[in-house]
């Protein structure tokens, strides 16, 4: 089944081009069905490219989605056209009414900063704590997932000597989790990232659990034991090439950045990096969906509210 978007959203033709099941709203709307309602607060500087990147994921499931697109209206994108935003996402006033299955909040370029400092801070906090009522289900991705373990828990973070940059092995924690169902014992995921949350940390807090982790790169996925938030500090919907175009932007910046870890085969910028992540990215995604979100979540989200749709009890 289909993600349900426009049909004058970018992404629909880049999909459709790719024979990725997409469907546009006008036909959804005829299907005696009800679809998954799922918003992504995107917070990246090229909001199409982030959203060719999540869509191609949400769409690899057999249930239907239906998307909406959230942007800050505190803070002014200078990497996406205006009518872009204007045409194809929502502000927090428009949504604040609304219930959703699931929410995906990206990672954003703000590591670095203070939280506080972050000139959209209240305004996301905000969100996050609307979330627990209006949201079944919500993911934090990269600099998202470490800022709702801040705000949430009061996990700190910290600054790293250098970049964790490039493609990590990670393995699962904990067995039988529905989320990481069919992940190799050994899986890849990208990072680009400036800080770290810290076990010890996480681990002081009894409502959190990790359920993955590296060696090399630390804490992976963090859960709430509710099932009703996942706190995930790298990259998995990363395309092929997107490490590669961060470097190089970095190198043409004239930062000192290292050569992304595992990523370009030989070490040589020349070569095609290897797609190894994406097996595992889809899964991750699908898995969400359809154990943490379709499952789960109340037919009716009104519910959701009202009940409050045990959001202390455990996975």
């Amino acid at each position: 089944m289909p993600i349900k978007i426009s049909s004058e959203l970018p992404a629909f033709k880049t999909l459709g081009e790719e024979n990725i099941f997409v469907m546009a709203t006008e036909r959804a709307e005829h299907q005696d069905i009800r679809p998954l309602k799922v918003i992504i607060l995107n917070i990246m500087p090229k909001k199409i490219e982030t959203e060719c990147q999540l869509l191609r994921l949400l769409s690899n499931t057999p249930l239907q989605v239906d998307i909406d697109l959230l942007q800050m209206a505190s803070h002014v994108s200078r990497n996406t056209s205006h009518n872009h935003l204007e045409s194809f996402y929502k502000t927090f006033d428009e949504v604040k009414d609304k219930r959703y299955d699931g929410m995906i909040i990206t990672g954003a370029p703000v590591e670095l900063l203070e939280y506080e400092q972050v000139d959209y801070w209240d305004e996301i906090t905000g969100i996050m704590e609307w979330s627990k009522t209006h949201v079944f289900s919500t993911i934090y991705i990269c600099w998202a997932a470490q800022a709702g373990l801040y705000y949430h828990f009061g996990v700190p973070k910290y600054p790293l000597e250098h970049k964790m940059f490039g493609i990590f092995p990670h393995r699962a924690e904990v067995s039988n989790c529905q989320l990481l169902r069919g992940f190799d014992d050994i899986f890849y995921v990208p990072h680009s990232r400036n800080t770290e949350v810290r076990r010890e940390d996480i681990e002081r807090v009894p409502q959190l659990e990790i359920l993955t982790s590296s060696d090399m790169s630390g804490v992976h996925i963090v859960a709430n034991k509710n099932g009703r938030q996942y706190f995930i500090t790298g990259h998995s919907e990363y395309d092929r090439e997107t490490i590669a175009n961060e470097y190089r932007r970095d190198l043409d910046k004239g930062i000192d950045i290292q050569m992304p870890y595992n990523y370009f085969p030989g070490d040589d910028p020349d070569n095609v990096p290897v797609f190894s992540w994406r097996s595992t990215a889809n899964l991750l995604f699908t898995n969400w969906l359809n154990y943490c979100v379709y499952q789960k979540t109340p037919y009716n989200l009104d519910e959701l509210e009202v009940r409050n749709w045990n959001w202390e009890t455990t996975l």
